[in-house]
């Protein structure tokens, strides 16, 4: 159901903001941290089930909040357990959520925005433009609303957080960092751990640096090339801040200790998958504590693009791991499912096979 529209989402406030709010209305800042408590650890979705709170205080919440939940337009599953969320906003649009089963936890991959402008050329999801960036409570959302979920149902807890679904988080940088707060926040937030959470992106260079600095998260990028030809044809953003820039942003940012920046890397038939393009990634990190992610290339309609063959992978992983390097072949869940993300988006809008 859509907010009402003189209302505001009590999850687009910052603690600060909320208690901002209750000293204009006269009552006490400390209240917020109760309030946002019972949004966030004991999810409540009424205003009236804050029984700790007066009748009054509860009564001015309703006619000035909403508390909502994402509506689920539609949900995948797949034979490896794997769930795609299909959820809409208020407003009509749809972003893509993905529940991903590891052995004792969920991984979940939540969306910084609606579409996306970085135009990758092997993204499913650029496919469709960008339409807006989502507000911090609707990041939250897809975090609290699963997490939910997941306890209702038993079984193993969500621990991780991956930002890798639709759209650029940096690109959203306030509503991303104000949702982080609130996702690791062991007081009054979700209770994830800063060391299980990953934000990954494009390579906007300028607020790599502001990320570090502002919150203590793991920092994952998207490389994918060696050479800035190649890397800015897959990926426009290279244009602006060419391989050197991005680099040497990686060896400044500010990590925590015993931890390494990961850097996903598609690999693409006769793309990006020579032993030529090994020798130069092997070179090209070797200022940095780095790790290494391979993600063969997950086909999907209207692309141009081919997964290698499976020697070439495991090739193409040894030449890594004999120089040293932490590397992992990250075979993408779900593929039985419409995998690439922004392919349940894009079947929604009409973006059917062979558009």
């Amino acid at each position: 159901m859509a907010p009402e529209s003189s209302k505001i989402d009590i999850k687009d406030l910052s603690r600060q903001q909320l208690a901002d709010w209750l000293t204009g209305q006269g009552r006490r800042p400390f209240r917020a941290d109760q309030i946002l408590r019972w949004v966030y650890l004991r999810q409540a979705d009424r205003f009236d089930d804050m029984t700790n709170l007066g009748k009054p205080l509860r009564a001015d919440l309703e006619a000035a909040f909403v508390n909502p939940r994402l509506q689920v337009e539609s949900e995948a599953v797949s034979r490896d357990g794997s769930r795609k969320l299909l959820f809409r906003l208020h407003d009509g649009l749809h972003i893509e959520t993905v529940i991903i089963p590891e052995k004792e936890h969920f991984t979940l991959c939540i969306s910084s925005q609606v579409g996306c402008s970085q135009g990758c050329s092997f993204c499913m999801t650029a496919r469709g433009g960008f339409a807006r960036n989502l507000s911090a409570g609707e990041i939250i959302s897809q975090v609290r609303d699963v997490q939910h979920q997941v306890s209702v149902q038993g079984g193993m807890p969500l621990t991780n957080i991956v930002f890798m679904g639709m759209g650029e988080p940096l690109a959203n940088y306030k509503n991303v960092v104000q949702a982080l707060d609130v996702i690791t926040d062991g007081d009054f937030g979700l209770k994830i751990s800063t060391r299980r959470v990953t934000v990954s992106t494009a390579g906007l260079v300028p607020k790599m640096a502001d990320l570090g600095r502002d919150i203590r998260v793991n920092l994952a990028v998207s490389l994918n090339a060696t050479d800035d030809d190649t890397r800015s044809r897959l990926m426009p953003i290279n244009r602006k801040y060419p391989i050197a820039d991005l680099i040497a942003a990686c060896r400044s940012y500010p990590l925590p200790p015993r931890r390494k920046i990961t850097f996903e890397y598609i690999l693409m038939k006769g793309v990006n998958d020579s032993m030529a393009d090994a020798g130069r990634l092997v070179k090209l990190l070797r200022p940095i504590k780095a790790k290494i992610n391979l993600i063969p290339f997950n086909e999907h309609p209207g692309s141009e693009f081919k997964r290698p063959d499976a020697s070439r992978i495991s090739q193409f992983q040894e030449f890594l791991a004999d120089h040293h390097y932490t590397v992992i072949v990250r075979h993408s869940k779900g593929q039985d499912i419409g995998a690439a993300c922004g392919q349940l988006s894009a079947e929604v809008r009409g973006l059917k096979k062979g558009d």
